[in-house]
């Protein structure tokens, strides 16, 4: 079985619901969409060296999940919302085939994608329960090219993961969430993490969201 399909459940009493997406009681209902700002750029790398002061951020319009399993719909509205897409969620659910038991794989956010901006994305996978050094230089250089683009990133993510503030996030039943900016040549990324309405975006180190992406895959 691909691994990167039904990797986003919920874990009750020892199984496995697929597509789930975890919310705290805070979240209960949509948050009015926030412009994040035009996409903003510095130096980019010299003599295929990580350039540390290479920098971007994408302008999203940002909206949280209005419930534990539209982080999929979410994260990819807010991916599309970059490119001149004005969708809603619901719109998003439908064609990614989500249901209570959430959506099924990074194979899905790919394909809606695709279909909608006009096919430049793919799926990557980090089948390791931990991500290789080459799998987070890959990370890296994914996430730069399709920013660089203007695409943000769709990833699924599973378990916990720490942001740059020290401030835990944590999702054991599996989380979809858009990756929307780099600084320090790629070593930082901005999160835009659609159950989290409260601050909306925070930034956490490369590993830490290559990790975050191990067993499951994004879309880039």
């Amino acid at each position: 079985m691909n691994p990167i399909l039904h990797k986003s459940g919920l874990s009750v009493a020892g199984l496995l619901v697929a597509g789930g997406c975890v919310l705290g009681p805070a979240v209960a209902a949509q948050a009015a969409p926030v412009q994040t700002g035009p996409a903003t750029s510095t130096q980019s790398d010299k003599g295929g060296q990580h350039d540390r002061r290479a920098e971007r951020t994408v302008g999203v319009d940002y909206q949280a999940q209005p419930n534990f399993y539209y982080c999929g719909p979410a994260a990819t509205r807010i991916a599309l919302s970059a490119q001149g897409k004005a969708i809603s969620q619901d719109e998003v659910a439908a064609l990614l085939g989500t249901t209570e038991a959430g959506t099924n794989s990074a194979e899905d956010t790919t394909r809606v994608l695709n279909a909608l901006t006009g096919g430049k994305y793919k799926t990557t996978e980090i089948r390791d329960s931990v991500a290789k050094p080459e799998q987070v230089e890959r990370l890296r250089t994914d996430v730069r090219d399709a920013l660089d683009a203007g695409r943000p990133v769709v990833a699924n993510v599973k378990g916990t993961a720490v942001d740059v503030n020290g401030i835990p996030h944590s999702y054991e039943g599996g989380h979809y969430l858009t990756l929307v900016g780099y600084r320090d040549g790629g070593d930082a990324i901005q999160i835009a993490d659609p159950a989290d309405p409260t601050d909306g975006e925070y930034w956490m180190p490369l590993g830490k969201v290559a990790n975050w992406i191990a067993e499951r895959g994004y879309s880039s």
